[in-house]
């Protein structure tokens, strides 16, 4: 059993063609230099936004066969954290809660991040069901979770028209760290993505640009795990991944592409050139001193 490493394990769905989910994921996980143990929850032969498809749902006995498996690892040693994000079955959820509290155990100080991938602006595209045992079982545990600002005002049940409103769901949530994409942004024609610690209350943002493939929280997600695990401080962990993420989309939109073009900019997640404007914001627990 190796100690040395810092390995991740990643549980999302699985594309045949496409860079979304643990495609996404594995992708900057292992460009950026960790070791990737990745379980699929669902595999579709391409995301469900272009168009029907076959998909299969990894049974749950299977799953949790799996998971057993994972626990008792003669090499679960190397796991420093979890990242998990789309689920195909609600009972998927429970599995990787029995998962994060087992390996706990072993190394209390193991990172889970929930990415809760179950909606955007048009609504949940996940069953109800799914929705709810991600809310019930996996944000309590989450040492960082990052939802859309859609996903966020579903889990808290309240309108986020402001980023104060993002702030104070973001601390009602739980999480001791939230990194809310699709923030509401302060400079015209852009978009952002908010961080909240106990500490820091930062908004990162970058041009808007239209119609852009999936998988953006699925790639943010990884990378910023990935400069957590570096040792990076957050500040600066925030800036390089939006600059990653942002790069790889404007060089995507720019060929045309409908799947993230992973594979070519790989040099943007490892040294990103965008620029990012980072804005340090009121922290909600300093507001309410005054």
């Amino acid at each position: 059993m190796s100690e040395s490493q810092t390995a991740v394990i990643v549980i999302s769905s699985h594309v045949v063609r496409g860079s979304v989910g643990n495609r996404a994921a594995v992708f900057a996980l292992e460009t950026l230099g960790l070791p990737v143990w990745a379980l699929p929850t669902v595999i579709l032969p391409w995301h469900p936004g272009h168009g029907p498809s076959t998909r299969v749902v990894i049974p749950q006995d299977q799953f949790d066969s799996v998971i057993d498996d994972l626990i008792r690892a003669p090499w679960i040693g190397e796991v420093k954290a979890v990242l998990s994000g789309y689920f195909g079955h609600p009972a998927q959820a429970r599995s990787v809660a029995r998962l994060v509290t087992a390996l706990r155990v072993q190394k209390p100080d193991l990172l889970y991040v929930c990415d809760p991938v179950m909606g955007d602006k048009g609504g949940l595209y996940v069953p109800l069901e799914t929705a709810e045992a991600i809310r019930e079982e996996l944000i309590p545990l989450a040492s960082l979770a990052t939802p859309n600002r859609f996903e966020l005002a579903w889990l808290c049940g309240a309108d986020l028209e402001t980023n104060a409103a993002v702030m104070d769901a973001a601390l009602s949530l739980g999480p001791p760290r939230m990194l809310v994409t699709s923030a509401v942004p302060m400079m015209a024609g852009g978009t952002g993505n908010l961080y909240l610690t106990g500490s820091h209350a930062l908004l990162a943002e970058h041009r808007l640009i239209e119609n852009a493939p999936n998988g953006l929280g699925d790639l943010l997600s990884a990378v910023f795990l990935a400069r957590l695990l570096s040792g990076m401080e957050e500040e600066k962990a925030l800036q390089l991944s939006t600059a990653s993420v942002f790069e790889v989309l404007a060089r995507t939109s720019k060929r045309g592409g409908d799947e993230l073009t992973l594979e070519t900019d790989a040099s943007s997640l490892s040294t990103p050139m965008a620029m990012v404007q980072l804005r340090h914001l009121m922290h909600p627990s300093r507001a309410k001193r005054r």
